[in-house]
């Protein structure tokens, strides 16, 4: 039978580093265990999440939503096969609209991905 579980997967670049996970490393105390609650509200919820936790971008892309004190942060994912929720991008947004430039990075990081796994889209 098949684990109903679903799993977090972190993109990890060429050169095996894992920008989420220095992301999510930069930041404060108190605003990893918001995201490490967060994400794993979502690893619960998985495609039924709504906001305020997750919001859609566009095509496959969505984000987590995490705000600490004044600052607001994102973690970019999307749904893979095998109940798998992949972390793209982390970062601190600045104004009301994501940058192109946050965009830009999590489709090249998505596309990536899915060259190195060779495999159908969830």
């Amino acid at each position: 039978m098949e684990s109903q579980e679903w799993s977090i997967v972190l993109f990890i670049d060429a050169q095996g580093q894992s920008p989420v996970a220095e992301f999510l490393a930069s930041l404060d105390s108190k605003t990893q265990r918001r995201f490490r609650w967060s994400i794993e509200q979502l690893r619960q919820r998985n495609i039924h999440a709504r906001a305020p936790l997750v919001r859609h971008l566009d095509d496959k892309l969505w984000e987590l939503r995490e705000e600490s004190q004044t600052n607001i942060y994102r973690l970019i994912y999307f749904f893979f096969t095998g109940r798998q929720i992949v972390f793209l991008h982390g970062f601190q947004k600045k104004t009301d609209r994501t940058a192109p430039q946050d965009l830009d990075t999590a489709r090249r990081r998505y596309r990536a991905f899915l060259a190195h796994e060779g495999a159908d889209q969830a």
